[in-house]
């Protein structure tokens, strides 16, 4: 877990290594079978974009480069690769607070990564769309583009994103940025939201009352991606136990 300051900078520093040819043609065959599972699925349909992977995180600087997505999902897919690939995917996540509670999502079965498990949402990796001309990455911008996409929210629906820490996740090694965010909007004008303009990256969305949230942790155990508890956490909605603070 890396703390962050309020004023982190991400900075892409340098080029997309290359591959050795072997190498490379493990990526494409396991990127070409993850494709064809989530497709089969139902759960959309992946392409070969750039993301960023982070190398070195410090509070007030995170660097890296752009890679292609598919040598993140082969990385996903065997993360003995991380060897040669040293992929950090670095995401984007919503700690979301409206009105009524704490807003869930559990991500597709078919999902390419954690499939079925619940997340704090919205969440996606952090893409060249985000890249400013000076190399820095826009994360408000990446984050209020998924909010809108995944949740069907405006951007002025909600408070300014504040960075709350990153979680690297063991074994595929996506580093999960967390951003709280609040709204006025109540509970069912989020879930009307995304019932109307929201994607299919989950299959169940909910919003959970405070007074609720330490039974519902409790309930969901190891089916909550573990950077969530964290994030609510440092974001004072949890303590060490999983219990609410409120």
């Amino acid at each position: 877990m890396h703390e962050l300051a309020a004023d982190v900078v991400v900075q892409v520093a340098r080029a997309m290594p290359e591959l050795r040819v072997p190498l490379d043609a493990e990526v494409e065959r396991l990127w070409r079978t993850a494709m064809q599972r989530v497709a089969a699925g139902g759960a959309g349909r992946m392409f070969n974009g750039r993301v960023f992977s982070a190398e070195n995180i410090t509070p007030h600087l995170i660097t890296g480069h752009l890679t292609e997505y598919r040598r993140v999902v082969a990385q996903m897919e065997q993360p003995a690769l991380f060897a040669e690939l040293g992929i950090r995917s670095l995401a984007v996540c919503g700690v979301l607070r409206c009105a009524g509670g704490m807003v869930f999502g559990q991500r597709h079965q078919a999902a390419v990564y954690q499939p079925g498990m619940w997340q704090l949402p919205p969440a996606g990796s952090v893409d060249a769309g985000a890249v400013r001309a000076d190399g820095t990455l826009d994360l408000r911008r990446q984050l209020l583009r998924e909010l809108g996409e995944e949740l069907g929210l405006p951007p002025d629906a909600v408070s300014e994103p504040r960075p709350v820490c990153v979680v690297e996740h063991p074994g595929s090694h996506v580093s999960d940025l967390g951003l709280a965010l609040v709204t006025s909007w109540s509970a069912d004008a989020v879930l009307a939201a995304h019932r109307r303009s929201g994607n299919a990256e989950y299959a169940r969305m909910l919003v959970v009352p405070e007074a609720r949230l330490a039974e519902f942790l409790a309930e969901l155990g190891d089916e909550l991606v573990p950077p969530a508890r964290e994030f609510l956490l440092r974001a004072g909605l949890a303590n060490r136990e999983g219990e609410s603070s409120r």
